[in-house]
């Protein structure tokens, strides 16, 4: 598993972290989105990339095994 990031593919989010997917869905990022990276999906939504990156991250946090 690789640390993810903003130029991390919306894929290798969803394949190294499958927990992340309803973050995806919920915001309307495309999932396959041509592989193309996590900023990109945001940039193209008109979403805020790092508020993003900031729910992704929490969504991991809520989902670490204790």
């Amino acid at each position: 598993m690789t640390p993810c990031d903003l130029d991390t593919s919306v894929p290798d989010w969803i394949i190294d972290h499958p927990q992340t997917l309803a973050v995806f869905e919920a915001l309307g990022i495309d999932c396959s989105c041509g592989g193309k990276s996590l900023g990109y999906a945001c940039r193209v939504r008109g979403l805020d990339a790092e508020a993003v990156l900031a729910k992704l991250r929490q969504c991991l946090s809520d989902h670490e095994p204790i």
